[in-house]
Protein backbone atom coordinates (compact mmCIF):
# COMPACT_ATOMS: atom_id res chain seq x y z
CA UNK A 1 0.00 0.00 0.00
CA UNK A 2 2.66 2.53 1.03
CA UNK A 3 4.92 1.69 -1.91
CA UNK A 4 2.07 2.18 -4.37
CA UNK A 5 1.07 5.50 -2.84
CA UNK A 6 4.69 6.67 -2.90
CA UNK A 7 5.04 5.67 -6.57
CA UNK A 8 1.86 7.59 -7.41
CA UNK A 9 2.97 10.63 -5.40
CA UNK A 10 6.30 10.65 -7.27
CA UNK A 11 4.52 10.41 -10.64
CA UNK A 12 5.89 6.96 -11.43
CA UNK A 13 2.36 5.62 -11.76
CA UNK A 14 -0.89 7.49 -12.31
CA UNK A 15 -3.51 5.07 -11.08
CA UNK A 16 -3.82 2.23 -8.60
CA UNK A 17 -6.33 -0.49 -9.31
CA UNK A 18 -7.00 -4.18 -9.27
CA UNK A 19 -8.46 -6.78 -11.56
CA UNK A 20 -10.14 -10.12 -11.30
CA UNK A 21 -12.60 -12.25 -13.19
CA UNK A 22 -13.66 -15.11 -10.93
CA UNK A 23 -16.34 -13.83 -8.57
CA UNK A 24 -17.80 -10.36 -7.95
CA UNK A 25 -17.81 -10.95 -4.19
CA UNK A 26 -14.00 -10.85 -4.26
CA UNK A 27 -14.15 -7.39 -5.84
CA UNK A 28 -16.63 -6.17 -3.25
CA UNK A 29 -14.40 -7.56 -0.49
CA UNK A 30 -11.35 -5.77 -1.93
CA UNK A 31 -13.28 -2.50 -1.97
CA UNK A 32 -14.46 -3.01 1.62
CA UNK A 33 -10.99 -3.87 2.95
CA UNK A 34 -9.60 -0.81 1.17
CA UNK A 35 -12.30 1.38 2.71
CA UNK A 36 -11.64 -0.03 6.19
CA UNK A 37 -7.98 0.88 5.77
CA UNK A 38 -8.59 4.37 4.42
CA UNK A 39 -7.50 3.47 0.89
CA UNK A 40 -9.29 4.33 -2.34
CA UNK A 41 -8.69 2.56 -5.63
CA UNK A 42 -8.61 4.63 -8.81
CA UNK A 43 -9.68 1.83 -11.16
CA UNK A 44 -11.12 -1.67 -11.19
CA UNK A 45 -11.03 -4.09 -14.11
CA UNK A 46 -13.64 -6.82 -14.42
CA UNK A 47 -15.58 -8.85 -16.99
CA UNK A 48 -18.62 -7.03 -18.34
CA UNK A 49 -20.54 -8.73 -21.10
CA UNK A 50 -24.00 -9.74 -22.22
CA UNK A 51 -23.83 -13.06 -20.34
CA UNK A 52 -22.44 -11.67 -17.09
CA UNK A 53 -25.87 -10.36 -16.13
CA UNK A 54 -27.11 -13.94 -15.74
CA UNK A 55 -24.36 -15.56 -13.64
CA UNK A 56 -22.13 -14.21 -10.84
CA UNK A 57 -22.82 -10.77 -12.19
CA UNK A 58 -20.17 -8.08 -11.88
CA UNK A 59 -22.55 -5.75 -13.68
CA UNK A 60 -25.28 -6.14 -11.09
CA UNK A 61 -23.17 -6.19 -7.93
CA UNK A 62 -19.84 -4.42 -8.47
CA UNK A 63 -20.54 -1.90 -11.23
CA UNK A 64 -23.10 0.14 -9.24
CA UNK A 65 -20.65 0.39 -6.33
CA UNK A 66 -17.83 1.58 -8.59
CA UNK A 67 -20.09 4.20 -10.14
CA UNK A 68 -21.20 5.29 -6.66
CA UNK A 69 -17.58 5.66 -5.53
CA UNK A 70 -16.50 7.32 -8.80
CA UNK A 71 -13.92 4.61 -9.47
CA UNK A 72 -12.80 4.11 -13.08
CA UNK A 73 -14.31 0.98 -14.62
CA UNK A 74 -12.27 -1.09 -17.06
CA UNK A 75 -14.65 -3.56 -18.68
CA UNK A 76 -12.94 -6.65 -20.07
CA UNK A 77 -14.02 -9.83 -21.82
CA UNK A 78 -16.94 -8.39 -23.84
CA UNK A 79 -16.93 -11.64 -25.84
CA UNK A 80 -15.43 -13.83 -23.08
CA UNK A 81 -12.43 -14.83 -25.16
CA UNK A 82 -14.78 -15.65 -28.04
CA UNK A 83 -16.76 -18.17 -25.99
CA UNK A 84 -19.96 -16.09 -26.10
CA UNK A 85 -19.87 -16.27 -29.89
CA UNK A 86 -19.84 -20.07 -29.69
CA UNK A 87 -23.30 -19.88 -28.11
CA UNK A 88 -24.58 -18.53 -31.45
CA UNK A 89 -26.95 -16.20 -29.60
CA UNK A 90 -25.34 -12.81 -30.26
CA UNK A 91 -22.95 -11.27 -32.78
CA UNK A 92 -19.56 -9.72 -32.03
CA UNK A 93 -20.99 -6.24 -32.63
CA UNK A 94 -23.88 -6.92 -30.25
CA UNK A 95 -21.39 -8.06 -27.61
CA UNK A 96 -19.29 -4.93 -28.00
CA UNK A 97 -22.28 -2.59 -28.13
CA UNK A 98 -23.72 -4.15 -24.97
CA UNK A 99 -20.44 -3.65 -23.08
CA UNK A 100 -20.01 -0.12 -24.46
CA UNK A 101 -23.50 0.74 -23.26
CA UNK A 102 -22.53 0.14 -19.62
CA UNK A 103 -21.11 2.99 -17.49
CA UNK A 104 -17.46 2.11 -18.08
CA UNK A 105 -14.36 4.19 -18.64
CA UNK A 106 -13.19 1.77 -21.31
CA UNK A 107 -14.11 -1.58 -22.86
CA UNK A 108 -11.09 -3.80 -23.45
CA UNK A 109 -11.47 -6.30 -26.26
CA UNK A 110 -8.89 -8.70 -27.62
CA UNK A 111 -7.59 -8.09 -31.13
CA UNK A 112 -5.56 -11.05 -32.32
CA UNK A 113 -5.98 -10.29 -36.01
CA UNK A 114 -6.67 -7.40 -38.36
CA UNK A 115 -10.25 -8.64 -38.75
CA UNK A 116 -10.68 -8.47 -34.94
CA UNK A 117 -9.36 -4.91 -35.01
CA UNK A 118 -11.66 -3.97 -37.91
CA UNK A 119 -14.59 -5.51 -36.02
CA UNK A 120 -13.78 -3.44 -32.90
CA UNK A 121 -13.37 -0.24 -34.91
CA UNK A 122 -16.65 -0.87 -36.72
CA UNK A 123 -18.43 -1.47 -33.40
CA UNK A 124 -17.04 1.80 -32.04
CA UNK A 125 -18.05 3.71 -35.17
CA UNK A 126 -21.58 2.33 -35.23
CA UNK A 127 -22.24 2.50 -31.49
CA UNK A 128 -25.16 4.49 -30.20
CA UNK A 129 -26.60 4.14 -26.71
CA UNK A 130 -28.95 1.17 -26.51
CA UNK A 131 -32.54 1.63 -25.44
CA UNK A 132 -33.83 -0.30 -22.44
CA UNK A 133 -35.78 -2.45 -24.91
CA UNK A 134 -32.63 -3.25 -26.94
CA UNK A 135 -30.74 -4.19 -23.77
CA UNK A 136 -33.60 -6.43 -22.65
CA UNK A 137 -33.69 -8.12 -26.07
CA UNK A 138 -29.97 -8.93 -25.88
CA UNK A 139 -30.32 -10.24 -22.33
CA UNK A 140 -33.29 -12.38 -23.37
CA UNK A 141 -31.26 -13.89 -26.23
CA UNK A 142 -28.52 -15.00 -23.83
CA UNK A 143 -30.50 -15.86 -20.70
CA UNK A 144 -30.95 -19.60 -21.20
CA UNK A 145 -27.39 -20.36 -22.26
CA UNK A 146 -25.76 -18.07 -19.70
CA UNK A 147 -27.47 -19.17 -16.51
CA UNK A 148 -24.69 -21.53 -15.34
CA UNK A 149 -21.61 -19.71 -16.61
CA UNK A 150 -20.78 -22.25 -19.32
CA UNK A 151 -19.62 -19.53 -21.72
CA UNK A 152 -17.69 -17.56 -19.10
CA UNK A 153 -15.03 -20.16 -18.34
CA UNK A 154 -12.91 -17.60 -16.48
CA UNK A 155 -15.62 -17.68 -13.78
CA UNK A 156 -16.27 -21.41 -13.68
CA UNK A 157 -12.93 -23.14 -14.37
CA UNK A 158 -9.23 -22.75 -13.58
CA UNK A 159 -8.34 -22.52 -17.29
CA UNK A 160 -7.59 -18.79 -17.05
CA UNK A 161 -6.05 -18.85 -13.58
CA UNK A 162 -2.38 -18.09 -14.08
CA UNK A 163 -1.22 -19.31 -10.70
CA UNK A 164 -3.19 -22.56 -11.02
CA UNK A 165 -1.15 -23.30 -14.15
CA UNK A 166 2.08 -21.83 -12.77
CA UNK A 167 2.26 -22.50 -9.02
CA UNK A 168 5.97 -21.63 -9.00
CA UNK A 169 4.93 -17.97 -9.44
CA UNK A 170 3.92 -18.04 -5.79
CA UNK A 171 7.48 -18.84 -4.75
CA UNK A 172 8.53 -21.10 -1.94
CA UNK A 173 6.49 -21.47 1.20
CA UNK A 174 7.81 -19.46 4.17
CA UNK A 175 9.94 -21.47 6.66
CA UNK A 176 7.18 -21.49 9.30
CA UNK A 177 4.78 -23.05 6.79
CA UNK A 178 7.37 -25.61 5.69
CA UNK A 179 7.88 -26.69 9.31
CA UNK A 180 4.13 -27.19 9.76
CA UNK A 181 3.93 -29.18 6.52
CA UNK A 182 6.83 -31.43 7.60
CA UNK A 183 5.20 -32.22 10.94
CA UNK A 184 1.79 -32.93 9.47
Amino acid sequence: NAALLEARDKGKIRFIGFTGHKDPHIHLYMLEVARQNGFEFDTVQMPLNVMDAHYRSFEKSVLPELVRQNIGVLGMKPMANGMILKSKTVSPTECLHYAMNLPTSVVITGCESMSDLDQAINAARTFKPLSKEEVNQLLAKTKNVASRGEYELFKTTSIYDGTASNPDWLGEEPPEVKSVIQTA
